[in-house]
């Protein structure tokens, strides 16, 4: 009874060596690597995306700013001391 016990646990841990290693070699083929490159791009593209919408929805703001300065006569130059426009 206690061999038939080892037996089995011999097969189980036998069978999750052999399921994790056929997945790493499976990411090793042209196909595996393929699809971590598409992945790995797509998630490159949507980082990219997101800050072009950051940056122009910033561009819009000062650009709102510097329309609403100039339509009240306010000046926009730079305070060097502080870092930020008058």
């Amino acid at each position: 009874m206690k061999r038939l016990l080892w037996l089995g646990v011999g097969l189980a841990v036998g069978a999750l060596v052999v399921r994790a290693a056929s997945k790493k070699v499976r990411a090793f083929t042209p196909q595996g690597m393929a699809a971590s490159a598409r992945d790995s791009a797509g998630g490159l593209i949507d980082s990219v995306r997101t800050f072009v919408e950051d940056v122009r929805d910033g561009m819009q703001e000062r650009e709102d700013q510097i329309h609403a300065a100039f339509e009240s006569g306010e000046s926009i130059d730079l305070d060097l001391e502080e870092g930020s426009y008058r």
